[in-house]
């Protein structure tokens, strides 16, 4: 009789525990559930993490950044976004040897998380090397405050960071026995990027030769650095390149994008001849349009001009650093660029440039610029022009300088449809 008294107590105890628990269960769900006139559970934003975790948020605009937006009458223009944003940079470095950068280079990098973009690319000369009696402290101070200056924001504000290396990084440039002039600063810039701490936060394809040549995957879109740090790409590494773009990787992206430090083309004063741009310049840009590349960005010439020469489009990315330089046959005041672009894979010309001086902040409009650049090795169209648009005299004019080839030859000259904010 005890024993069935006692086994009675159990479990009603037991039913009476676990009623408790699930009682509690049920009240610590509707204080954590929407109301029934609620209707139906709120959406996670694709910018929150799920599981409770804080938003994912952007990077707070430091008080230097919040004052140079406000600085700006009406406020700095923020294009609308697309379905990817870059912001273009290039050309940073000051002085041979120094450690220090103009204030414009620490005002574009403050500005990044204000253009929120997927990814900052750069057309090189980072550090202000390309001078044989630096030592290589002197060297590694440069690359340290180079990751001071841009690569360390950079890792805090989590952007990747796409690049390729000029000539005052690690110039290709070699002497009468073919070896590198600057093989010294090639190992050193070589060492910089591949320790671990200075991961520059790309998905990379091809990284074999990093930095010099490199791929990379970003929003779909197919990445490759090449070496353009002088004037000649041998053919070894030609060979690589062409086998890089015909990859599936490379053809089967969204949109396959080159950077690289020396242009096709001249289009400035002072930087408008052989050598300071990539020898072989027609022969290079068929092989980059039989793979359908849609854009070369480069630098090296310190002036900002958004172009295009047959199927190819040119984005001379101007300058943050020492020395911007004027456009050839322009009156225009050389300024400093800065350039947000944004992709959207519908549009059939796929990119839309808003550039800014980043001096004043104003946004640049495109027809400001010359129509049209006769360089020493070919005419460069700026993007929203077709050669047929060009005026008699205008065709008269390259005609007279270059000759019929290097004017037209038997390119094609599509007009591009381009949009500027």
């Amino acid at each position: 009789m005890g024993y069935q008294r006692f086994f009675t107590g159990f479990c009603l105890g037991l039913v009476l525990t676990v009623c408790i628990a699930c009682s509690q269960r049920v009240l610590l769900s509707d204080a954590n559930s929407p109301s029934a006139a609620d209707g139906v559970v709120e959406a996670i934003a694709p910018t929150e993490a799920r599981e409770g975790a804080a938003p994912i948020a952007a990077p707070a605009l430091s008080a230097q950044a919040q004052a140079l937006v406000e600085s700006v009458p009406g406020g700095l223009v923020n294009p609308p976004r697309k379905d990817v944003r870059l912001v273009v940079i290039s050309d940073l470095n000051s002085a041979y040897g120094s450690t220090t950068y103009d204030p414009e280079v620490d005002r574009g990098i403050a500005l990044l998380p204000f253009w929120q973009p997927d990814l900052v690319v750069c057309g090189g000369d980072m550090v202000a090397g390309q001078d044989r009696s630096l030592t290589p402290e002197q060297i590694n101070a440069m690359w340290q405050a180079f990751d001071d200056h841009v690569a360390g924001p950079l890792r805090q504000y989590h952007l990747p960071f796409g690049f390729t290396l000029g000539n005052h990084d690690a110039s290709s440039a070699t002497g009468s026995n073919n070896s590198f002039l600057f093989q010294q600063e090639r190992d050193l810039a070589s060492a910089y990027w591949t320790a671990p701490d200075h991961n520059p936060g790309v998905n990379f394809i091809d990284r074999s030769a990093f930095p010099f040549f490199y791929t990379f995957e970003q929003s779909g879109i197919f990445f490759m650095a090449w070496d353009g740090s002088s004037s000649r790409i041998p053919a070894d590494r030609l060979a690589w390149v062409e086998n890089a773009l015909a990859s599936d990787a490379a053809q089967q992206a969204k949109a396959r994008i080159l950077l690289g430090h020396l242009p096709l083309y001249g289009i400035a004063v002072g930087r408008d001849r052989p050598g300071e741009v990539l020898a072989n310049a027609d022969q290079l840009r068929t092989l980059l349009e039989r793979y359908n590349v849609h854009t070369y960005i480069s630098g090296h010439q310190h002036a900002y001009y958004p172009g295009h020469r047959g199927k190819l489009q040119l984005l001379h990315s101007g300058i943050l650093g020492s020395g911007p330089r004027p456009l050839i046959d322009s009156a225009l005041a050389p300024w400093k660029a800065l350039t947000v672009v944004d992709i959207d894979f519908s549009d059939p010309e796929l990119t839309t440039y808003t550039t800014y001086n980043i001096q004043s902040l104003r946004t640049v409009d495109t027809t400001e610029l010359p129509r049209f650049l006769a360089g020493h090795n070919g005419v460069v169209l700026r993007r929203d022009v077709d050669y047929a648009d060009l005026a008699p005299d205008e065709q008269s004019f390259c005609t007279q300088r270059l000759g019929n080839a290097l004017c037209t030859g038997n390119l094609p000259f599509p007009r591009p449809k381009t949009y500027t904010a």
